[in-house]
């Protein structure tokens, strides 16, 4: 890469992010006109008060608008099919923060939105074999498509579903995109990375008036299309990494919101419900219920996050035994800090217990 595509990174950051600062106050007087407001109606919202949620508008033009200056000279029939596959995603979230869809309404049109990028050539087509000394297996058409679909639903539904917190999803959403503009810049992806650098640019210049206490949320319509672009450009730029990368990368750099997810739809699915079914059950409401406040829940969230992303980037760097180590480190501290929380948990359970006997 040369001198000038950093230049053009850097200021795809910059335009992204000061448009979305500027239009984050337009978005909220528009929110409230519309009635895209959160009204804490049952416990599962940490809010006490109603909220705007119309913040990812101001999101995607951050996004839309610096996409478009800085790939005009390149833009391709892959972005072209990404951008209209993420303005049905903003139009879907704008009618569910204003109207509250139901979710199987919505998932058929997130389908409509991830087929105009599979279509388009945003497609997985190989994965790494493991036990072939770095080569590859070829997938067939079908089974591409297929596969790009699954994993652009569940990241944009991972990242959706972690939005539980003030700050957490957009600040999660921000340390996952700079990750994924470095390893692309490692890969020598100047495309990707100026795309990347749009989306980490806007996110971050929504995120001081989405930090605790939150003055808007940045709602479904933000939520849903960062997933939706975090994981285009996680098929555009990583998945066609060479092997080791486009094994453990992807899934590594978004392990949090997919764990999430993934323990979320089993939890429900065992208790009887549908895995759409919403519930208080999240990362960040377990942490809250230990006895954590919002932002120690964020910080802590932002810490795991910070460490994947870290490691994803040692790998791309050829430093693979560094991210072993220092995810084995972090995993055990985190074992501990789980044992810890679980013996104050339910040693505040029997002081409580104590105290209705008396």
């Amino acid at each position: 890469m040369t001198s000038f595509d950093y230049i053009i990174i850097g200021c795809a950051f910059l335009l992204a992010g000061l448009i979305s600062f500027l239009c984050t106050p337009v978005a909220k007087r528009v929110a409230a006109r519309i009635g895209a407001i959160d009204v804490p109606k049952d416990s599962r919202r940490m809010h006490k008060k109603p909220i705007p949620r119309l913040g990812g508008l101001a999101i995607f033009l951050g996004f839309f608008v610096s996409t478009m200056v800085f790939t005009f000279d390149f833009i391709s029939l892959p972005i072209y099919g990404m951008l209209m596959g993420a303005m049905v995603i903003v139009a879907l979230g704008m009618a569910d923060d204003v109207l509250a869809l139901k979710p199987a309404s919505k998932f058929v049109v997130q389908l409509l939105a991830v087929a105009f990028p599979v279509a388009s050539g945003v497609r997985i087509e190989r994965f790494p074999d493991i036990f072939g000394q770095g080569s590859y297996i070829e997938l067939s058409l079908p089974v591409s498509c297929i596969a790009s679909v699954i994993w652009l639903l569940a990241i944009l539904n991972a990242v959706n579903i972690i939005d539980g917190l003030d700050g957490l999803a957009c600040g999660v959403s921000s340390i996952m995109t700079i990750c994924v503009t470095a390893i692309v810049i490692l890969l020598e992806a100047p495309q990707v990375a100026v795309i990347a650098a749009a989306l980490a640019g806007a996110c971050i210049g929504f995120l001081p008036f989405n930090f605790n206490p939150a003055k808007i949320f940045m709602g479904d319509t933000g939520a849903m299309f960062i997933g939706y672009t975090l994981a285009c450009l996680s098929i555009m730029g990583l998945f066609k990494a060479y092997a080791i990368v486009a094994f453990f990368v992807p899934v590594l750099l978004f392990l949090l919101p997919i764990f999430d997810l993934l323990f979320a739809a089993c939890r429900r699915i065992l208790s009887g419900h549908s895995p759409m079914h919403a519930d208080k059950s999240h990362l960040h409401h377990k942490l809250i219920a230990i006895g954590f406040s919002q932002k120690q829940a964020v910080a802590i969230l932002y810490g795991v996050a910070a460490i994947l992303g870290f490691c994803s980037v040692l790998i791309t760097a050829d430093s693979f035994g560094k991210a072993l180590i220092i995810i084995g480190v972090a995993f055990a501290f985190i074992m501990i800090g789980a044992f810890v929380l679980y013996r104050r948990q339910k040693k505040a359970e029997r002081e409580a217990q104590h105290e209705q006997q008396d």
